[in-house]
């Protein structure tokens, strides 16, 4: 090797170590610029700075692969006490977990720190459809499971299917298997698909119909929510129509499993400090998300029963063993 070469990594070396020391943290999005993990990564690592909750700047490093699996296998394998280190994380990431998506990897590998924001889960129905309410669509089903068909943009077994039969067997019906779903490309052609009469309810998340609910091409029977969407007052949660159930696309964070109690808990501090500000506020208003704070152990624990349900419900339609 020359010394010419020597001195050019040496020195490389030098500029990276550099550049490390002038970040507070490092926060891994594993996807591609500009989808939600990306967004969650920026946003939530800007307002940390600018709010003073970190001294320096956070660094935002895009690791695409597997659906989130490859950034999971990075802080797992190589990673696992960096106190320094936080992920982006959302609903996707605990229903591939729970459906063993990453190849033999488990949640309980990392430490779910917390959520600030949410894309509310829905369910809507085309404008002249008969079902006025969430009951009666159930009740429909119930009747007749083959009655009525969903679409989603998610595949069959994914988060969109699982919105529905969440809400079934909430409502003690046991024959799940029979509820019909099309999986689609996406929300819009998932409304597509409702409002043309080939399906009878459309399940996604908010921001997928919001122009469709302001044009009045179709109605929400429900949104998936513990309160009423902010700006969508009239939409009533499925809670308050008598079904137990929220099931929201999450924006969140999990750090590496061996670091400190302490260091966790403080990280779950500077989150909600995120979530208390006017910063954050003003960027879930102009992100179509909702209000959904949990942070520390009882995100946790309600990440932890949300995977337990996933992998019940994926059992019960094939989608694992």
């Amino acid at each position: 090797m020359t010394k010419r070469l020597l001195r050019a990594l040496a020195t490389s070396a030098v500029l990276g170590l550099g550049a490390t020391a002038t970040y507070a943290a490092e926060c891994i999005a594993p996807a591609n610029p500009g989808g939600g993990w990306d967004f969650t990564c920026r946003q939530i690592g800007k307002i940390l700075f600018d709010i003073g909750q970190v001294d320096k700047p956070v660094q935002v490093s895009n690791m695409a692969g597997g659906g989130g699996g490859l950034a999971f296998s990075h802080v797992v394998n190589e990673r696992a006490d960096d106190n320094e280190l936080i992920v982006a994380a959302s609903q996707a990431t605990a229903t591939r977990l729970a459906q063993n998506a990453y190849a033999g990897m488990t949640a309980d590998q990392v430490r779910f720190v917390g959520a600030i924001g949410a894309d509310p889960g829905v369910i809507v129905v085309a404008a002249d459809s008969p079902y006025q309410s969430l009951g009666d669509m159930v009740d429909a089903i119930k009747a007749d499971p083959g009655s009525v068909a969903f679409a989603g943009g998610s595949a069959a077994g994914g988060f969109d299917h699982l919105k529905v039969l969440m809400v079934l067997k909430d409502a003690d019906f046991t024959d799940i298997t029979s509820v019909k779903y099309i999986g689609v490309d996406g929300g819009a052609d998932a409304i597509t698909q409702t409002i043309g009469g080939f399906t009878q309810g459309m399940t996604g998340d908010m921001s997928e119909v919001v122009g469709f609910l302001q044009s009045g091409e179709v109605r929400a029977l429900a949104v998936l929510t513990e309160e009423r969407v902010p700006g969508f007052e009239d939409v009533p949660t499925a809670k308050e129509q008598g079904f137990d159930v929220v099931a929201v696309n999450w924006r969140g964070l999990y750090v590496p499993k061996d670091i400190s109690d302490a260091d966790f808990e403080a990280w779950g501090a500077k989150l909600q400090a995120v979530a208390d500000s006017d910063e954050w506020k003003e960027a879930m208003a102009a992100n179509g998300l909702a209000p959904f704070t949990k942070v520390g152990g009882d995100f946790q624990s309600w990440v932890d029963g949300v995977i337990a349900d996933t992998v019940d419900l994926s059992k019960e339609i094939g989608v694992i063993q």
